[in-house]
């Protein structure tokens, strides 16, 4: 994927040429491109196999550890190695594109405050991204998708830190968080894709997607703070929250049963404003608004980070929400 993308014009994380197959090798890389470094498995996703290395004797455990969790959780221990960023934000650019030649952007999602390499929170569009740079990368990304003659929904994504992009895959599908992509953009992403997939055009040229106001996601989880353990059992009372901006998705109802055997994801509240704090104030307001009784779920977390200062001027990056979850593990221990 790396090497399509260089090709295309795309920018890309500094790393390795394909899969690593060995520690030499990984060693011999790892010297190349400096520390420190990231190892993530080939097939990978979702945070599994992917090891830090700030040092050449923490890259020998690294390589090794990833490579086994890969074997155990995809079937394939190949691995690759990138160069890790300190404080990066993480960014995706939606596509479309009709298989034909023709593609489209949406704009991009921000999607860096995560935990364990899991999105917690979506926004779109980005707080730091102004609108040439969104120009300038999300025509990039609509060149390139054309140029490969893609069909269907798509999501390139990116670290960006001090103004560079930097390519790290690309989704071949829509994501839990495009509901953000919609709400500012007045799409229907799912209708576009299976659309496409029937063998219609496009439904809409680059002109006419003019995204407008800010919408913010948050991942409603059945998992018990401070540790994020699952939180099975059945649902003894739901409300949903409502009214003008606010969306929720969910298949949850008041006598459902969770079960334990699955990802642990319950819902998505979604909210649009005319701007960023409007959109804040709309997600605090539905937050209280939302019940789910009987279960554990992840809802006080965001009560606590809307008081957030960095997250209300929407100063995070990637490492963000695990360094304060670290600070403040006794105020949820106390909850519990």
């Amino acid at each position: 994927a790396k090497e399509t993308m260089k090709r295309l014009g795309v920018p890309c994380v500094p790393g390795s040429e394909g899969a690593v197959p060995d520690l030499e090798t990984a060693r011999r890389v790892a010297a190349e491109i400096g520390y420190p470094v990231i190892v993530k498995a080939s097939a990978g996703g979702g945070g599994r196999g992917m090891k830090l290395a700030r040092t050449p004797e923490e890259l020998d455990h690294a390589f090794g550890t990833a490579r086994s969790e890969a074997g155990a959780a995809f079937g394939n221990d190949e691995v690759y190695i990138e160069k890790y960023l300190e404080r990066p934000r993480h960014i995706e650019v939606q596509v479309f594109g009709d298989g034909r030649g023709a593609a489209v952007h949406l704009g991009e999602r921000d999607c860096s405050l995560q935990r364990r390499h899991q999105k917690v929170l979506e926004e779109a569009p980005s707080p730091v991204i102004d609108s040439a740079t969104r120009k300038r990368i999300g025509e990039i990304c609509a060149d390139a998708v054309a140029r490969l003659g893609y069909r269907g929904a798509g999501t390139i994504e990116f670290l960006y830190e001090d103004g560079q992009f930097a390519f790290i895959e690309m989704n071949t599908r829509l994501q839990v968080e495009h509901p953000v992509t919609e709400e500012i953009t007045n799409t229907n992403l799912v209708r576009e894709q299976i659309r496409i997939a029937a063998g219609e055009p496009l439904g809409f040229r680059q002109e006419e997607i003019v995204p407008v106001g800010h919408a913010i996601e948050v991942r409603i989880n059945a998992e018990r703070l401070p540790d994020f353990a699952p939180s099975p059992g059945q649902v003894t009372h739901f409300h949903a929250p409502g009214g003008l901006g606010v969306r929720m998705d969910s298949a949850i109802y008041a006598g459902y049963r969770i079960p334990p055997y699955y990802d642990s994801l319950i819902g998505k509240l979604i909210v649009r404003g005319h701007d960023r704090e409007e959109a804040l104030a709309r997600l605090r307001q539905a937050l209280y608004e939302l019940v789910i009784d009987g279960v554990e779920t992840t809802a006080p977390l965001f009560h606590a980070l809307l008081d957030e200062p960095d997250i209300i001027a929407g100063t995070y990056d990637i490492h963000w929400l695990e360094r304060w979850l670290e600070a403040n593990a006794e105020r949820f221990a106390a909850r519990a």
